[in-house]
């Protein structure tokens, strides 16, 4: 059951990468951009959650059964917070595309879109999740949904952006309800 909690949160925060990368797949990206944006959100993906894996860990220790609700909190906010940023966006607050423009604009997207997995990792960590294990399931996911969204963006454009902050939302939600709950 952990690791499907690790997975189905390694979707959810994946999910604004994915919806990122189509952003920068519609402006046209060649096999070099394609495996720099891949690294990067990976690196910050993967890099993010751990930390906050880390954190919940020694929380987690320290605070004994409260964290499973303090945890579970942070995800539900997490996920209720990225369903907000998602109608916003829709309400013509979209994403910036121009993230494969330079390396630094680059980092910075991928920081921004990162920052959420800090307290996704966090909200895990009450949960005693091999950091291994976490650390392989966000990278893999990360990248293969970056790569994804680049395709998908070259190829059917702007259409399915609007909706994956939203599913990625409800998904984090589930999760910090089921941690709460002692489920995983």
């Amino acid at each position: 059951m952990l690791v499907l909690a690790v997975v189905l949160s390694a979707i959810a925060v994946g999910l604004d990468n994915f919806a990122a990368a189509i952003g920068i797949g519609l402006a046209g990206v060649d096999a070099r951009t394609r495996v720099r944006v891949a690294v990067v959100f990976g690196l910050f993906e993967a890099g993010m959650p751990v930390a906050g894996l880390l954190i919940g860990h020694g929380a987690a220790s320290s605070l004994g059964r409260t964290t499973r609700y303090v945890g579970g909190a942070m995800l539900v906010a997490a996920g209720l917070w990225i369903v907000l940023e998602g109608w916003r966006s829709r309400r013509g607050r979209s994403k910036p595309a121009g993230a494969s423009k330079g390396r630094g604009r680059l980092v910075l997207t991928a920081l921004a879109l990162s920052i959420d997995n800090l307290v996704v990792g966090f909200g895990l960590g009450v949960t005693k999740i091999p950091l291994v294990l976490a650390l392989l399931v966000f990278a893999v996911v990360s990248v293969g949904l970056s790569l994804a969204g680049l395709e998908v963006g070259r190829r059917l454009g702007a259409r399915m952006q609007r909706r994956s902050d939203e599913l990625a939302g409800l998904v984090l939600i589930a999760v910090g309800i089921l941690v709460a709950a002692n489920v995983f």
